[in-house]
């Protein structure tokens, strides 16, 4: 750890903050501002909020001579993305009593509300209580929501493994008694609030929390469909004959960097070994430990996992993981990934329950002319006696759907307007962050933004017979890398209002990193230099060769090896 004099700022409000609470009682009924005390958010953050301000109304605003529209984001955690029909219900009412009406489906299967005030927030936390969900650890230096493919009925093994991302999650919940107190008196509906009369402490991660974020993902091969490798912590599944062994442990993974410093970079998760099935929680704590008292607490933006794997040496980081395991791991067992992309439409799994996979466009649930998403599942809960699921890729399962409700669902789909899926291949695979208006990091448009870019770009692949292929596209509005943009075919990533970075080269799979392209483009300029690459791979792809692969093979970019060569 850092030297005492050297520790960040944030470092200092964590340690003064008695487990979280800080002064965020005093904030919250504060009736001068909108906002919270400085150093209380901060600590909002590991209540799974962030504040944010309406960024289109600020200019207006400040000629008012009032202060920004402050308001809070709160992000519900959904451990393996599995929701029930009456959770769901629950968000959609919360996010027109107190959002802004649309609920968010985020690229880690988690519940984002948008637009909620200050005044409102302990009312809407206690509302999603209500329905047994939580929103501690949702952000903040903790481990956050625990991801896994979201339909544990399509095998044997993904039941198995969805049990696994569970355990994983309630044992690396913090233990603090602060979230409980301060949003729901001391009382909570749901199973993880500690025991009354208990004493706070943090038994894995100290009175300091982490040094940053830290991210897990599980997946079963062959469809890396939750991007493991973006993670710090990274655990592909090994079966056999439908059962589950364990799994191949990956560490270091990371989206984010600082334009301006090269020093900072994205990273994909090293292979480290293999792990038995019950063991992999313990697995998990000791890296979380590791990366708590070796990761950098002086600066932020060198703080995740990545920066210390970097730094220390992965011989030295696994040596120190299998001795404080008492054993080692063992060596990496045979797998392969083939996509990281979601399988639109109807599937039925091996027990004959039937699940119905949607496209959301951004992630975004909202009503729309035309396209009455919110309302369609709406009336969908009301009778639904399955699951909804949130993907990694922001799109939505309606799982174990009785045979006797399809065809409802489905006249109620097309009665709203809102299809299954999309025609085109580019918009299947889109992904995008919130960005502006109330991002405070964003640069430039992302979720708002990409569906028009990608209504310029459809003609042209249309006119090289493209209109079905499989294209992924992500696009963020600043280098953090929320939406994975560096893992991308086609990634944009935003330096300013209306100009984008454009990278190209990841592997389809998840499992190789773009390279930057060009700089500052707008849209015309990402258009006109997009059109000539999907003539050359119309032309001159070879069979089943994906985007990216042929970016590299024709020479436009030098494939990624490492974080450590990205801006090479």
């Amino acid at each position: 750890m850092a030297d005492i004099q050297k520790l960040s700022e944030v470092e200092h409000v964590k340690q003064a903050s008695n487990y979280l609470r800080g002064t965020l009682a005093e904030s919250l009924v504060n009736p001068i501002t909108g906002a919270l005390y400085p150093d209380d958010t901060h600590l909002i953050k590991f209540h799974g909020s962030y504040q944010q301000t309406d960024r289109d109304l600020d200019s207006e605003r400040k000629r008012q001579k009032l202060e920004p529209l402050y308001s809070l984001m709160i992000r519900v955690r959904v451990p393996g993305g599995v929701a029930s029909a009456a959770q769901w219900t629950r968000m959609d009412e919360l996010a027109d009593q107190y959002g802004n009406g649309t609920l968010k489906l985020t690229t880690r299967q988690a519940f984002q509300l948008h637009g909620v005030l200050k005044r409102n927030l302990k009312k809407t936390i206690q509302g999603f209580n209500e329905a047994l969900l939580d929103s501690i650890a949702g952000c903040g230096d903790v481990n956050r929501n625990v991801m896994f493919n979201p339909n544990p009925h399509q095998s044997r093994v993904h039941e198995q493994v969805y049990e696994v991302s569970r355990q994983i999650s309630a044992h690396l919940t913090p233990r603090t008694s602060a979230y409980w107190e301060l949003w729901l008196d001391g009382e909570s509906k749901y199973s993880s609030a500690p025991n009354e009369g208990e004493e706070d402490a943090e038994p894995i991660y100290g009175k300091t929390y982490l040094p940053r974020k830290f991210k897990i993902a599980l997946a079963v091969p062959p469809h890396n469909d939750t991007d493991i490798f973006a993670n710090d912590l990274g655990l592909i599944a090994i079966e056999e004959n439908g059962r589950l062994l364990g799994f191949n442990v990956a560490v270091g993974g990371g989206m984010g960097m600082t334009f301006g410093m090269p020093e900072t970079y994205p990273r994909l998760a090293s292979l480290i070994g293999f792990v038995p099935a019950e063991k992999v929680v313990d697995v998990c704590e000791k890296v979380v430990t590791i990366q708590r008292d070796w990761g950098n607490r002086e600066n932020r933006k060198f703080s995740r996992l990545k920066y210390t794997l970097d730094r220390v040496g992965l011989d030295v980081f696994k040596a120190e993981l299998d001795r404080r395991l008492g054993f080692a791991l063992e060596p990496v067992r045979a797998y392969e990934f083939k996509s990281s992309g979601d399988a639109f439409g109807w599937s039925q799994g091996p027990d004959g329950a039937h699940h119905l996979t949607l496209f959301v466009e951004g992630g975004r649930v909202a009503d729309r002319p035309g396209h009455q998403l919110k309302t369609a599942l709406r009336e969908i809960a009301a009778f639904h006696r399955g699951d909804f699921r949130l993907t990694g890729n922001q799109n939505l399962i309606l799982a174990n759907v009785a045979p006797t409700d399809r065809l409802t669902i489905e006249a109620i789909l097309a009665k709203y307007g809102v299809a299954v899926a999309t025609s085109s291949g580019l918009r299947r695979g889109a992904l995008a962050c919130v960005a502006l208006n109330t991002c405070s990091l964003a640069f430039a448009e992302a979720e708002r933004y990409i569906p028009q870019l990608i209504d310029r770009l459809e003609p042209i692949l249309a006119a090289h017979h493209l209109t079905h292929d499989d294209i992924l596209i992500r696009m963020t509005g600043c280098p953090n890398g929320c939406a994975r943009p560096y893992l991308g075919e086609i990634g944009l990533v935003g330096r300013a209002v209306g100009r984008y970075n454009l990278y190209l080269g990841a592997a389809f799979n998840g499992e190789r990193m773009n390279k930057l392209y060009k700089e500052m483009l707008d849209e015309d300029g990402i258009v006109a230099e997009l059109t000539p690459l999907f003539a050359d791979y119309a032309q001159h792809r070879q069979p089943q060769e994906r985007f990216g692969d042929f970016m590299i093979r024709q020479g436009y970019v030098q494939a990624t090896t490492s974080g450590l060569t990205f801006h090479e």
